[in-house]
């Protein structure tokens, strides 16, 4: 079987699970395909010192990065003030990283791909807390602050700290299929597969949540009925205000205004049925609020470039037995 060496980065400030989330990953791989040796992993650190990572756990990593040989998969995990505090670790990158079959970052390791020059003209994104900061000290860089993780050629790069496993997982799936990314996940008790484009965060997560009680509870009750009456009249007369001062208030509150919060509701809603059930596509256009599988089709559409079905077929997941 074609091995498949990974090498992870370390230095100081790193993000702890950045670094063993996808070394559980890729150990478990071995395990999953019958041989421990599909994907030899190492780490590294400038002068093979070991390092405090940012929860203040120490690694002892297994060589130096000079010392380092070139490895099939390099995994750049994020830390606090990542580029500030390893620059070694950027030069490093810049001198050898092109080698590498596959670059893989973690959350803000993207800051470290970028700063050595590995990023510009590619696609990549960040944990979401970052992506400003990240174009603005990057513009050559096409940041995508959405997708939990954004694949680009050979360069693949995800989100805040566990989107490393669903990352991970994707690559593990590539080189062996999806029965062995599924082996790996029910081990590690995860979701199989977040699929790339998912968003950072949830719908509820993703506005604002209002300061007076009654607009947040009323975003709660349209999260758990989104097959409900979601019409601006009927949401501010459940809040108890005129259409018009309730329309002001949310938006004022929540950053959004309430048609499109209903609209990523009712859209997270349906891909989660999509994902997770067997519901047919006229089954889950009812239950979040769609009405017809034609309505809920123009919202997948428009919203994520391809319509239910085929959004089914990509990123449905098997019921376990």
């Amino acid at each position: 079987m074609t091995q498949r060496p990974v090498l992870v980065v370390l230095y100081d400030g790193v993000q702890s699970l950045d670094v063993t989330g996808p070394v559980e990953v890729f150990a478990g791989a071995g395990w999953a395909v019958g041989d421990e040796s599909a994907y030899p992993v190492s780490t590294a650190s400038p002068g093979g010192r070991p390092v405090r990572t940012g929860s203040g756990l120490t690694l002892v990593p297994d060589t130096d990065l000079e010392s380092a040989p070139v490895p099939h998969t390099l995994v750049v995990p994020g830390g606090a003030d990542s580029v500030d505090s390893a620059p070694e670790v950027v030069g490093w990158l810049g001198e050898r990283a092109a080698d590498a079959e596959r670059l893989m970052s973690v959350c803000t390791g993207s800051f470290l791909l970028a700063a050595a020059g590995l990023l510009d003209g590619h696609r990549a994104t960040t944990h979401w807390a970052f992506c400003d900061d990240f174009a603005r000290r990057h513009p050559k860089v096409d940041v995508d602050p959405e997708p939990i993780f954004v694949r680009d050629g050979r360069i693949a790069t995800s989100a805040g700290v566990t989107s490393g496993i669903d990352l991970a997982l994707a690559l593990v799936e590539e080189d062996h299929g999806r029965a062995a990314a599924l082996a790996v996940a029910r081990h590690l008790v995860v979701f199989l597969r977040r699929p790339g484009n998912q968003a950072q965060f949830s719908a509820l997560l993703a506005a604002q949540t209002a300061r007076r009680e009654p607009l947040r509870d009323l975003q709660r009750w349209v999260a758990e009925h989104p097959d409900g009456d979601l019409s601006v009249d009927a949401l501010a007369a459940r809040a108890r205000l005129s259409p018009r001062h309730f329309a002001r208030a949310f938006h004022a509150e929540t950053g959004v205004t309430p048609g499109r919060y209903v609209e990523r509701v009712r859209l997270e809603h349906a891909r989660r049925l999509l994902e997770e059930t067997p519901h047919g596509v006229e089954e889950v256009s009812r239950a979040s609020g769609y009405g017809t599988p034609e309505a809920m089709r123009r919202a997948f559409v428009r919203s994520l470039g391809t319509p239910p079905a085929e959004y089914r077929r990509r990123f449905h997941a098997p019921l376990a037995r």
